[in-house]
């Protein structure tokens, strides 16, 4: 499992344990499952999901950035358009 942050200067979104994470970075989506190597980056217009068994949850943001280290991953972003 997995650790994951979102939050917004205004409020964290969520906070809990899930089975994987979908970010869109500038240079490409990637998936950041368990053991995942440690990495910062930067974010793009798109969709954060996550999934927790058979239930997955999206976000559209607008940037930000990800910050992944130790089965942890910290989604940094400057807005929630929606929930997608």
């Amino acid at each position: 499992m997995l650790h994951l942050e979102i939050i917004t200067p205004d409020k964290a979104v969520f906070s809990g344990e899930v089975d994987t994470v979908f970010v869109p970075g500038t240079k490409g989506a990637f998936q950041v499952l368990k053991n995942h190597a440690p990495i910062i980056s930067t974010l793009g217009k798109g969709e954060v999901r996550y999934r927790i068994a058979s239930k997955e949850v999206a976000f559209l943001v607008e940037g930000g950035v990800v910050e992944v280290a130790q089965n942890k991953v910290r989604v940094l972003v400057e807005r929630i358009l929606e929930e997608a």
